[in-house]
This record gives structure tokens, sequence and C-alpha cells, in this order.
């Protein structure tokens, strides 16, 4: 089988052009060792480049669809670094240049390329918010808990991030959990602890996402273009702040190339 290997600030996945739909999707295991850094190729996920079947039933014509799964080997939620990696993905196989329209678990997205590969992901509109005395929680493709916290760099992210994501809050499915400390006016530095992975990852884009917005909404800041700096380097996030919540969310950061091979399966 051949195989892709993208990152976006440090959030790395198997990429694997699905058009000819030969992959056995319903083969957790072989999804889970793929993903694994010393049996397999390694990644925080894995994503499948596929035709969209449902294309003629849009209101969009689309280029493709993503079909993403976590490390453990399960389907799941929007991925917004992922989502960079596969408009990548997609240009490198030729089948965009510049701009594009795709499909997703959660629905269209719009995404520009430049020739850098710096990617401008628009994300779903936001239009719940709940804002609690002591963290916020939202869903921007996958759902979040952000959490501010101070001396960010010797934060236990790993057991407190557990903690929350297996908690009565959120039962059985969880939530993805971000620790996050201010830096200045629109700059923000976090840490996230992913469900599907079971651990912290150098990046989350559908997580940068909700902390910039969490941080508007509880008047952390009035910009609507912040900076995210993530373990893996650094994201931006805009957006539009309307009367039914936030619209033209984009994610934009690099995604990279890093190598390409063949695996036995």
């Amino acid at each position: 089988m051949k195989f892709y290997k993208y990152q976006g600030t440090g959030n790395d996945f198997v990429m694997i052009d699905n058009r000819t739909e030969f992959f056995p999707k319903k083969n957790i295991q072989l999804i889970n060792q793929l993903c694994d850094r010393r049996f397999g190729i390694g990644g925080d996920g894995l994503i499948l480049l596929e035709n969209d079947s449902n294309n003629l039933n849009t209101e969009k014509s689309t280029d493709f669809k993503m079909v993403y799964y976590n490390s453990d080997g399960n389907q799941s939620t929007m991925c917004g670094n992922g989502g960079r990696c596969i408009v990548a993905f997609a240009k490198y196989l030729k089948i965009i240049t510049e701009k594009t329209t795709f499909s997703a678990i959660d629905g269209l997205h719009f995404a520009t390329i430049d020739s850098d590969n710096l990617v401008s992901l628009q994300m779903q509109n936001v239009t719940s918010v709940k804002v609690k005395s002591n963290y916020t929680f939202l869903n921007t493709g996958s759902p979040h808990h952000v959490l501010e916290v101070k001396n960010l760099s010797d934060f236990d992210v790993f057991n407190e991030g557990k903690k929350i994501r297996n908690s009565h809050l959120y039962g059985k499915e969880g939530s993805n959990v971000n620790f996050v400390s201010q830096l200045s006016k629109n700059k923000f530095e976090l840490r996230t602890y992913e469900r599907g992975v079971e651990d912290e990852t150098l990046s989350c884009g559908t997580g940068a996402t909700a902390v910039a917005i969490a941080m508007f909404e509880n008047g952390k800041t009035k910009e609507t273009s912040l900076e995210l700096k993530v373990q893996g380097g650094n994201l931006k996030v805009s957006f539009t702040k309307t009367q039914t919540g936030y619209e033209d969310v984009f994610l934009i950061g690099a995604a990279t190339f890093v190598f390409e091979g063949e695996i036995k399966i």
C-alpha cells in the first residue's frame, strides 16, 4: 500500500489516496497499527482522500471527501490540522490548485493554499459557547473543553487532561481538553489533550479554533484575528462575531509533506 506522511504544526497524519476505495475501513486494528510509532508508520491519525459520492446532492460542487480516523483506529469528528494537510495532499495529487471545497464528517469546508503550502481552512460556524465559572465548552467540529491555567509549560497536561476527558461532564464519548495562557492582547499559548489519541499532541486545529473563540467570548481579547502558539509551532485563527454566534471562522497554518513510502498489509 502506498502512503504519504504530512504534518501541520507537529500534528502528523498517515495520508492515503483512497479514490479507488481499496482501503479496508472497518479494520480498526490495521488503522491502529499503521498509526503506531514503533510497529507502523506513526501518526496522530489516518486520513483517507476519497471521491465525494454525495457530490450531486450538495449545494456546492466538491473536489474530494475527507475521512478521518484517530490513532486508536476509530473514525472521529473533524480534525482541523488534518483538514489543512489533506488540502496540501490534494494539491500534491493535482486534484486542486489554489482553492477547494471538500466534504468532511461535519459538512463542507472551503480552503485556499498558496505556493508555500500555507492553508487557510474555513471551519464550521459556532452557534453555542457555554461559559462556566472555571471553563468554557464549545464545538468547533470536535468538542472542546477550554481552561485557563498559569505556568502552562510546567502544567501536567496528560493527567489533568485525561481526568477531564473521562469525567462525568462528557460521558463515554469524552471531550478534547485545552489548557491556555495569554501571552499578549492577541496571542495565546495552548496545550491540548486529544481524545482518541489519548495523549497530548503537539497541535490541535479544532482546539486552537476553540481557544480563540473562547478567549473572545470570555472578554480576554477584543481581537478577531488571533495568534495561537502550540507545541509544534504557530497557527492563526480569524472569525466574525455575529448576533447568532461566530461565522467566517478560518484556521490558518502551514501543511508540510514529510515523506512517502510503501507498507505491506
